[in-house]
C-alpha cells in the first residue's frame, strides 16, 4: 500500500465540517461521528499511487478529504474498468468490514489526494462495544447496492444518452452546489474518456452524446472536465422515476438527507 501518514494533529479545523457535507456521515449519531474521526489516521496519496488493491486484506474504512479515487477492476490484459469516482467528502470500503473478505476492486489516487482512514481492527473494536452503531454503517452499505443496482438496470435497458445523462447527473451531487441553486455551472471533474469507461461505451458514442448535450446548452466539455451549465434540463433528460429523485435528493450534500 502506497502513502504517508501523518499525524492527527495536522486535521484543519474544517474537517468534519467538509465531512458533514456526506449525507450519510451528517445523518448518523453525534457520538459515532466523534468516535469515527477520534479513531482516523489521515493520509496522503500522489497521483496514480494505489490505496489497495483487488484481493487485499481488509483494513477498514476510508472518507476522501481531497481529490479523487478512481475505483476501477483491471483485467489479466491490463484493460481497466473504472467504475466509480470517490470525491471528498465520499466514504467507502464498508463492504469488506461486513464479510471480512478481500478488497472488491483496486482503488487509485487520479491526482494528489487525501483520505481519512478508520482501521479496520479499531472499528471493530468500537462496534463490539457499540453493537446498536453497526446499522449505521449497513446504512452505508444500503445506499452503496441502491446505487449498483440502478447502474445494473440503466446499462441493460436505457440507450447511451439517458445512460450517459443519468450517470452525469449522479456525478454532479457530489460537488458543493446549493440545493436548487442555478448560480453557475457544476464542475465535474472527469474526462470524456473515463465517463465512457464507467459506461462501458465507446469514445465515439461517449463524445456524441456530450456534443449533443453541449449544443443544447446543458453542458460544456472541457480538458479532464465536465461542466453542467443546466441542470434542470439534465434532470428531465435523465427521466428519473420517484424513487430515483427521492435518491438523488438523498444524495445532495446541502440539506438535510432524505429517510428512507
Amino acid at each position: 500500500m502506497n502513502g504517508s501518514q501523518f499525524p492527527s494533529s495536522f486535521l484543519p479545523a474544517d474537517t468534519l465540517a467538509l465531512l458533514r457535507k456526506d449525507p450519510w456521515f451528517a445523518s448518523i449519531p453525534a457520538d459515532l461521528a466523534e468516535a469515527l474521526v477520534s479513531l482516523a489516521r489521515p493520509r496522503r496519496l500522489a497521483a496514480g499511487a494505489s490505496l489497495f488493491f483487488r484481493g487485499d486484506a481488509p483494513d477498514g474504512i476510508y472518507a476522501v478529504l481531497e481529490g479523487a479515487l478512481r475505483i476501477s477492476g483491471v483485467t489479466e490484459a491490463g484493460k481497466e474498468a473504472i467504475l466509480s469516482l470517490a470525491e471528498p467528502p465520499h466514504w467507502f470500503g464498508e463492504i469488506s468490514l461486513f464479510d471480512d473478505l478481500p478488497r472488491t476492486h483496486n482503488v487509485t489516487a487520479d491526482g494528489p489526494t487525501r483520505v481519512l482512514h478508520v482501521p479496520q481492527a479499531d472499528l471493530l473494536a468500537l462496534l463490539d462495544r457499540h453493537p446498536a452503531w453497526w446499522r449505521q454503517l449497513g446504512r452505508l452499505m444500503a445506499l452503496r447496492v441502491r446505487l449498483a443496482f440502478i447502474g445494473i438496470e440503466d446499462l441493460a435497458m436505457l440507450p447511451a444518452d439517458s445512460r450517459l445523462a443519468r450517470r452525469l447527473l449522479l456525478l454532479s451531487q457530489r460537488h458543493d452546489q446549493p440545493r436548487g441553486a442555478q448560480t453557475g455551472p457544476v464542475v465535474v471533474p472527469i474526462s470524456q474518456a473515463q465517463l465512457g469507461m464507467m459506461l462501458s461505451l465507446s469514445r465515439q458514442t461517449t463524445n456524441q452524446v456530450l456534443q449533443t448535450l453541449q449544443d443544447q446548452g446543458v453542458v460544456q466539455v472541457a480538458y479532464g472536465r465536465i461542466e453542467v451549465r443546466d441542470m434542470v434540463r439534465l434532470i428531465e433528460i435523465a427521466d428519473l422515476s420517484g424513487t430515483e429523485r427521492r435518491l438523488l435528493d438523498h444524495l445532495q450534500m446541502n440539506g438535510p438527507p432524505a429517510r428512507a
